[in-house]
């Protein structure tokens, strides 16, 4: 089959961005991305390109390029779906909050309504990407909507998941490790995986497009996020020892790292790891292992989400007990709130539960955040229910200048590394806050030596209070 038209439904952080770059370096195929978010297509369609509801490094450039050439965003799914001969799924596929599976499975119920309007509207043949983090064996389930319910038309589904880290999400597309495509076993099957692959081929050596069955595509992907996690939470687990026997988490960080067979990636102690991706697909992978009644399995992966709940609890708690005790009524500055620097995403952000931790002690919290929109904080707050939206709005400031931020602030607390933060002129917002000047710091960007000189008492994740913090 000759791809002229893609359909992708969904234009959020993977369905945007992966669809932008795959039109500029596909000018032949049309590339519509459809939502039936009117506000969010209208920031895609925006001329000033600042204005696009997602920020990564490089993606104003891309979109530039391909938009109104070959790239086209619009509400009008149906007319998307009806010309399309390739449609990728790029649906929010969050974790139950409700239900059978609450708090562990995904979702589905955005991927059954996409199957069941693409079944409705569908008149010729289709490839059915699935590109939305799924369940292992979500796509028999899309196959038997589609063929169950739809006209009679062919239907191939293929795994086509996204490996994209938010932050360098155009770099990677650009230049990926792998691209895993996944698909039936058949001769229809391969004709369809081919059909991607091609796609793909305008811009990826072929030797790193990986074809595999559907259900290893599928899991492959849930697997990756699960390990880099269980490194995160690892490294963690260790900085608590580290604090308590006078090692430096940084040096035995660098230290493994050196070993070839480790390898120096995701070993960075922090507050702890958020973003969409790795606590839904570990939540997710628990609960198929316990669907099957692979307890001790379950368990293990399980247990990397309650290291992480625990660090971010944990320095929280380092916070009040510094603090001697009592932050109430005290003003805690919070220099970042993204779930990690160069996006806007807040997803899971580690600054959310330290937020409510100490808000719920009555501290007074000042945030500052570079790209992060005083809206999207208090929405992120609202969603947890621990307080009224009015008392969230009480507590919790946000404003846009980091040392207004920091002014008359009893600690500050750095939970996004964003580079900026490293610039900042600490001696003039040393004299702006009260003494004691307490900066925790929840992503180890600063400089130790440095911050003690000009009179902070600094804490680093990872290092005890009588080691020089390197």
């Amino acid at each position: 089959m000759i791809i002229k038209n893609i359909c992708c439904i969904g234009a959020g952080y993977v369905g945007g961005p992966t669809m932008s770059v795959l039109a500029q370096k596909n000018p032949h195929i049309k590339v519509t991305v459809v939502d039936i978010n009117q506000e969010r297509i209208a920031a895609w369609n925006d001329t000033d390109l600042s204005n696009l509801p997602i920020y990564e490094p490089g993606l104003k450039e891309v979109v530039q390029e391909a938009r109104g050439r070959n790239l086209f965003f619009s509400t009008e799914v149906k007319k998307a779906i009806d010309e399309a001969e390739m449609i990728f799924i790029s649906v929010n596929t969050p974790t139950k909050t409700y239900g059978k599976g609450k708090g562990m499975a995904a979702d589905l119920k955005y991927i059954e309504l996409c199957a069941r309007q693409i079944a409705k509207v569908a008149k010729s043949d289709k490839i059915v990407v699935e590109k939305s983090t799924l369940p292992v064996r979500t796509a028999q389930a899309i196959k038997d909507i589609l063929d169950y319910t739809g006209n009679g038309v062919t239907f191939q589904i293929l795994s086509n998941p996204e490996f994209l880290a938010e932050g360098t999400a155009v770099q990677d597309l650009l230049n990926p490790d792998r691209v895993l495509i996944g698909g039936e076993e058949s001769e229809e099957g391969k004709e369809a995986m081919e059909a991607l692959v091609a796609i793909y081929e305008s811009w990826i050596p072929r030797e790193r497009i990986l074809t595999t069955n559907v259900w290893s595509s599928e899991l492959s992907k849930l697997v990756a996020n699960a390990f880099l996690a269980q490194r995160v939470s690892s490294i963690n687990a260790i900085s608590e020892l580290c604090e308590v026997t006078g090692a430096n988490v940084g040096e035995v960080s660098r230290a493994i790292g050196m070993d070839s067979r480790i390898g120096p990636k995701f070993l960075k102690a922090s507050v702890g790891f958020g973003g969409s991706c790795f606590q839904k697909d570990i939540l997710n992978l628990v609960y198929i292992a316990k669907s099957y009644g692979l307890n001790e399995v379950a368990d293990y992966w399980e247990q990397v989400i309650i290291m992480n709940d625990y660090q971010k609890r944990r320095f929280a708690d380092k916070i009040v007990s510094t603090l001697y005790n009592t932050v109430s009524g005290k003003k805690i500055t919070f220099l970042g709130w993204a779930f990690k620097k160069d996006t806007n995403d807040t997803r899971e952000s580690a600054a959310i539960y330290v937020a409510d931790a100490l808000l719920n002690e009555q501290a007074e919290i000042t945030v500052y955040d570079p790209k992060v929109s005083e809206s999207r904080i208090y929405e992120d707050l609202d969603y947890l229910g621990t307080r009224s939206p009015e008392e969230n709005r009480r507590l919790l400031k946000v404003v846009n200048d980091p040392y207004q931020a920091c002014k008359d602030a009893h600690a500050i607390a750095i939970l996004t590394e964003w580079d900026e933060f490293i610039t900042y002129d600490w001696g003039k917002i040393y004299e702006a806050v009260i003494k004691p000047a307490f900066v925790f710091d929840g992503r180890k960007i600063l400089d130790a030596e440095m911050m003690e000189t000009i009179g902070f008492d600094y804490t680093s994740i990872g290092v005890s209070k009588t080691q020089s913090n390197k």
